[in-house]
């Protein structure tokens, strides 16, 4: 039976709590209080299939739609992705599914443009009337990849593909489409800044106005004398736009966090005036658990302190045959909000025992939020 306990539309506090929000905000965060057991026939899968990614929105249509990323077994999980990977869409009666497959949104358009071998990262959002989907797309000049190939990260084409990251929206009237990408990324990589590698993991925050405050992640090049691989590890930017679709400027002079902070897959959203934001750690050296979930803060979008110690989700999650399982992988989370109320949790997930390099199957789960 589900918790009824009541939660406000924050996820830190219960109504209990509002009167001390000023005292506790920054020590206390709620999110895996209101976690409920993993529904065994929820979020999506596919047979023969790589699942990743996962952003979901209710339609005019009252269903739920899902929006992944998807690669043929034939390749390898990774970095089968960087050649194969294409957007589809699934839909569900229910916030944590049971999702079906039903189109295929961004698929290969040809080597020409800058997202033609691979779309991935899909991120959906409502905004003046249009659904504006971000992703990260890539391309390279070579042949494309047949199944069953042996594919490693010194494969040219697999270079090439991930230094050719770049982030895109594709616009629709309505969520079933058809979506309009366009033939050039709103973000790309600067030659003279910390980000002339590559972009990706878009995550936007769409705010009252119409503007767009979007975080991303971002590699650049290591300065010379060279040694090793020649690219930094991966950080994070911001920037703003006045509408999707506009100009986005770098609001941050380079990371938005210190050194020893290395997160990826970062979920923004705005609360009580403050934008909030969890993440992936890398490392675990941050809240206590390699890949687990870290809580950050901003008030202006380009400055962020995080909250050490504290670990926002946990690998290890609880199903509702009663069983726990410590996952591979608890990957680009998606919070998804009804009229403010956060409902459902989702996550690309791995069998595999540390990370997705020994997995057999990975798909998007789906984690029921407490009222």
């Amino acid at each position: 039976m589900k918790d009824r306990r009541k939660y406000d539309n924050s996820l830190f506090f219960t109504h209990e709590k509002c009167e001390e929000r000023s005292k506790v905000e920054k020590n206390k965060f709620y999110l895996r209080e209101r976690f409920l057991p993993v529904p065994t026939d929820g979020g999506f899968k596919m047979e023969g299939y790589w699942i990743w990614c996962g952003s979901v929105a209710k339609g005019e249509d009252g269903k739920y739609h899902m929006f992944a990323s998807r690669w043929s077994k034939k390749l390898p999980m990774h970095p089968g992705w960087l050649l194969g990977s294409e957007i589809v869409r699934a839909e569900a009666d229910r916030p944590e599914g049971p999702y079906h497959y039903r189109e295929t949104v961004l698929g290969a358009r040809g080597p020409q443009y800058w997202d033609g071998r691979m779309a991935h990262n899909p991120h959906i959002t409502r905004q003046g009337g249009k659904w504006v989907l971000y992703y990260t797309g890539s391309t390279h000049p070579f042949e494309e990849v047949r199944g069953g190939e042996t594919i490693g990260m010194e494969d040219p084409r697999v270079i090439v593909a991930r230094t050719n990251k770049r982030i895109g929206i594709a616009v629709a009237d309505r969520i079933t489409g058809p979506f309009k990408r366009f033939d050039t990324p709103v973000m790309t990589v600067r030659p003279e800044e910390e980000d002339n590698l590559l972009v990706s993991n878009p995550a936007p925050c769409v705010e009252e106005d119409g503007g767009v405050l979007l975080v991303y992640k971002y590699r650049g090049y290591k300065n010379p004398p060279y040694e090793g691989l020649l690219h930094g590890p991966m950080k994070m930017n911001a920037a703003r736009a006045e509408r999707y679709d506009g100009k986005y400027r770098r609001i941050a002079n380079g990371s938005l966090f210190p050194e020893d902070v290395v997160l990826e897959d970062p979920f923004i959203w705005k609360e009580n005036g403050r934008y909030r934001m969890i993440a992936k750690d890398m490392y675990g050296n941050v809240c206590g658990e390699k890949y687990g979930g870290v809580y950050a803060w901003s008030d202006t979008g380009d400055k962020w302190e995080i909250m050490r110690g504290h670990c926002a989700y946990s690998r290890s999650v609880l199903w509702e045959d009663g069983s726990t399982r410590l996952m591979g992988n608890l990957d680009r989370p998606f919070i998804l909000f009804e009229e403010g109320r956060p409902m459902c949790m989702f996550f690309a997930v791995s069998d595999g025992t540390d990370g997705f390099m020994d997995a057999k199957n990975t798909w998007n789960m789906a984690i029921p939020l407490r009222e």
